[in-house]
């Protein structure tokens, strides 16, 4: 059976230890989850046009995490100091990206980052910065109550997961017609669907690919995205 091809746009590292030089990457775990899944994972370029036909080849997107969005993106006329890595060209890509693959309805998982660029692309808006240690969500694993009955409790087949956290913004206004479909203890939109997207999409704060390999629940989130893509 053939591999149904999912695209996933690089991200932009200034160095990597193998190339010498600066690179386009996505985290090995978020390849190999892919690939268990049973899809073929293809790290696609970020360019500034054509964003409509280069997808149409594929049969989904995994949008995963990576730096922050500019704030000017989301109408913020001030930038945080914690903002970090944020590319020009990546986010234009990013964002184009989520509206073709949503407006397609080609099935979509967004991870970390890629879920504020959907909220983004949608209108929404971010908190740039979550608060110090205590308030950030980083190198932090936490439970995370799942909507019953939502695309990503039926993806992890229950209604409660610990979920590996590596960020400090979170949803601040939400985008046109998403609904929060899980959250955090301290109220931090953790999950976001859209009910009136054409094809299946999910989008989850935390990093699933880092504990996929152990935890079921984590790893079904690419097991359905890969059972939607494949035709």
């Amino acid at each position: 059976m053939t591999r149904p091809l999912i695209a996933i746009p690089a991200r932009f590292s200034a160095t990597t230890s193998a190339l010498r030089y600066a690179a386009e990457v996505n985290a090995r775990a978020l390849i190999e989850a892919v690939w268990r899944a049973g899809g073929e994972p293809l790290g696609i370029h970020p360019a500034d046009s054509g964003t409509a036909a280069r997808l149409a080849r594929f049969d989904g997107v995994l949008l995963p995490g990576g730096g922050d969005l500019a704030p000017s993106r989301y109408g913020a006329t001030d930038t945080h100091a914690t903002v970090y890595d944020v590319d020009t060209l990546q986010d234009t890509f990013d964002l184009d990206v989520a509206r073709h693959a949503l407006e397609a309805g080609l099935p979509l998982l967004a991870v970390c980052r890629g879920l504020q660029v959907v909220n983004v692309a949608l209108g929404g808006t971010l908190q740039q910065d979550m608060g110090g240690p205590e308030r950030e969500h980083r190198h932090l694993v936490h439970p995370v109550i799942l909507e019953p009955g939502s695309l990503v409790a039926r993806a992890a087949d229950a209604e409660k997961v610990d979920a590996s956290c590596y960020h400090h913004q979170r949803v601040d206004r939400l985008g046109r017609d998403l609904r929060v479909t899980a959250r955090a203890a301290d109220g931090t939109v953790e999950a976001l669907e859209l009910p009136a997207a054409e094809g299946w999409f999910t989008a989850v704060q935390w990093h699933p690919e880092d504990t996929a390999h152990e935890d079921p629940a984590q790893q079904g989130l690419f097991d359905a995205l890969v059972r939607a893509a494949t035709r």
